[in-house]
């Protein structure tokens, strides 16, 4: 009894877990190529540009509050936390460029958007 209801469960773990199998995308070398190339590319770059974080986010967040001494403030803080952030999520991205995924901030460049604030989605194989 014990050994059916764990082939049972096996088989339906199969069922369960075979969408995802077959729903993933095929890597081929031309995508590989390519998601290698802009992670080490945007890695470098995140990493020599992540100091702008500072003056976006400043200026971000002045126009933001209606008080700019304020928006100053805010702005320098979450400045070094972004420049933090880019430049150690830039420096995944150079070591970990072999592997097939997307670079991890979002924009994937500091000069992308200058008026939108970064985040930080992690990995992902897909947009």
């Amino acid at each position: 009894m014990r050994v059916t209801l764990q082939s049972v469960l096996i088989f339906a773990l199969f069922f369960l877990f075979s969408p995802q199998i077959r729903a993933s995308e095929d890597i081929t070398a031309e995508i590989y190529f390519n998601r290698a190339g802009m992670k080490i590319l945007s890695g470098a770059a995140n990493v020599a540009t992540g100091w702008l974080e500072l003056p976006k986010n400043i200026a971000i967040w002045t126009q933001r509050d209606s008080n700019p001494l304020i928006g100053v403030v805010e702005g320098t803080l979450w400045g070094i936390y972004h420049t933090v952030g880019r430049t150690g999520n830039g420096a995944v991205d150079f070591i970990t460029f072999w592997l097939p995924t997307y670079p991890i901030p979002n924009p994937i460049f500091v000069w992308d958007d200058f008026s939108k604030e970064s985040d930080y989605l992690g990995w992902r194989m897909g947009r």
